[in-house]
């Protein structure tokens, strides 16, 4: 397997001439495929990469304004795939990326398969091992920006766990697998093919390590096992496909010539595309009928004279602000679901009243100045369950990024309340709703919830999703050079936080890690 070349290009768009047999197959021990306490991200020497990714920008319909670029990395076990895989991701410097193995996928044994494969009798390294109809379904799935899930496989006992994780979308897609390229359907979703070319020993040596080190497993299984299925198995079904790739890289990760070619044309496919995030309409145009504005009596006017007054103390600011919301939470409130309910009085005689027609009430703040509104959403819904999103704004490409998440189980089932401060372009609501659709709840179940909006935020956010509620206490009709509401109220969370709006605000990477 040694080569005495550098990198080698392929144009050619080659197929497979056939379809690979099927049949049944095993691999080694493991752990699990995909765990759960390990944080979906890359710590590099300069940023920290989110590898579990979210598209960083929407078009008018809340979908993604384009295809994800998907690189296939393919070669024999312990190649050096997943060290490519990272190298890739850290020379990219993109902050959304889906790193996704191949091993997710493997199919979940018969007792007598298990029963083989605690032989070392049972042969993984065979294309019928894996579950190709869900790889390609949850591939396409993610490369057009939607949410999926992954199976968890766990190799010590050859099942899926029963919890699966969520993954999204991202601007790039890396695929890894010993069997990469042996689907044709597969082949199609793939922008970019890569083999990784490493020598036969160093490969066995890499395998007896890992097996030893970090699955607890003998030197005669490992060896039994990699004679009888892994070696056959790559000159057979591995090998024949690095005819297929664009790219071959021989050495793996330590290879950065190929890495940065590989890297310069990646960039080349990913120059930023001017996008129109907010909606087609005219302003001019009457504002949606999905719009709630609080009623402008002389108490809520009086508010809004307050905390838009820019000589208001942050003291009389917070006081003010947090009385204005207990009234738009109160009037949000209005909009759900009820049904007619009889009750009986102390007097004794019938009641004839009304309650909430609905499993639960979940609230979700667009972090920071959202979860502002979460003390109001408390006082007047006692067993309310509180979400927090956070979206902030690429100062470099102006495009709103997901950094953080964390929402109930089973939101679904709710209808949600989703809390900012102010809306003006509407991108980071937008962002914020289709998250909430990735996690499945109905879009007429979500309720937009804003002391202030402009009316492009307003335009934007219904056109892209015209089954939401829009409920404010005001809109405002422009926007500043700075994207800020005009006459407005200038930067809400540097004003209620006292913060120097200088500052951009950011998560502590020490949080809780994501919980997608």
């Amino acid at each position: 397997m040694n080569r005495n070349y550098l990198y080698r290009l392929r144009s050619g768009e080659d197929s497979l001439d056939r379809l690979l047999p099927h049949a049944r197959a095993p691999r080694r021990k493991s752990t699990t495929s995909l765990r759960k306490t390990e944080p979906p991200l890359l710590r590099t020497g300069t940023r920290t990469i989110y590898t579990a990714g979210r598209p960083p920008w929407y078009d008018e319909h809340g979908a993604q304004s384009k295809e994800a670029f998907v690189i296939g990395l393919c070669g024999g076990s312990a190649s050096g795939k997943t060290t490519v895989a990272n190298k890739i991701i850290e020379a990219l410097d993109v902050p959304w990326v889906v790193l996704l193995s191949m091993d997710s996928f493997y199919k979940v044994l018969s007792p007598e398969e298990q029963l083989l494969a605690a032989q070392n009798d049972y042969n993984f390294d065979h294309p019928a091992a894996f579950d190709f109809e869900l790889l390609v379904a949850t591939l396409r799935k993610l490369k057009q920006g939607k949410s999926v899930k992954i199976p968890v496989y766990d190799f010590t006992t050859h099942r899926r766990q029963k919890d699966w994780k969520n993954v999204y979308g991202a601007s790039v897609i890396i695929f890894e697998g010993i069997m990469s390229f042996a689907d044709k359907e597969l082949l199609q979703l793939l922008d970019m093919k890569i083999f990784v070319d490493t020598d036969s020993d160093i490969q066995l040596v890499r395998r007896l390590r890992r097996d030893i080190t970090e699955r607890g497993r003998d030197i005669e299984g490992i060896i039994k096992q990699y004679n009888k299925f892994v070696k056959p198995a790559f000159e057979q079904y591995i090998e024949p496909t690095m005819r297929l790739a664009d790219i071959v890289v021989p050495r793996g990760g330590g290879n950065m010539v190929a890495i940065d070619l590989i890297v310069q044309h990646v960039h080349s496919q990913l120059e930023e595309v001017s996008v129109a995030l907010l909606a087609s309409v005219q302003q001019t145009q009457p504002l949606p009928q999905t719009l709630s504005v609080l009623e402008n009596t002389p108490q809520v006017r009086g508010l809004h004279t307050i905390i838009r007054n820019k000589e208001t103390s942050r003291d009389e600011f917070i006081f003010y602000s947090k009385r204005l919301m207990r009234l738009l939470i109160e009037y949000a409130l209005t909009f759900l679901p009820s049904q007619p309910c009889v009750v009986r009085t102390p007097q004794g005689p019938e009641y004839e009243g009304r309650s909430y027609n609905g499993k639960g009430i979940t609230g979700v703040s667009i972090l920071r100045a959202g979860e502002t509104m979460e003390p109001a959403l408390r006082a007047v819904c006692k067993d309310v369950r509180i979400g927090k999103i956070l979206i902030q704004t690429n100062l470099d490409s102006g495009e709103p990024e997901l950094h953080y998440l964390r929402l109930p189980k089973d939101i679904s089932k709710d209808h949600v309340i989703l809390m900012d401060s102010t809306v003006s372009t509407g991108a980071a609501a937008m962002m914020a709703v289709r998250v909430l659709l990735d996690h499945e709840v109905p879009e007429d179940k979500i309720m937009l919830v804003s002391l202030l909006m402009a009316e492009l935020g307003v335009h934007s956010v219904a056109y892209a999703f015209p089954k939401v509620k829009i409920i404010t206490t005001a809109v405002d009709k422009d926007l500043d050079e700075f994207f800020q509401v005009v006459p407005g109220i200038g930067d809400f969370g540097d004003r209620y936080f006292g913060t120097d709006g200088s500052i951009s605000w950011r998560d502590d990477e020490d949080q809780e890690q994501l919980s997608m």
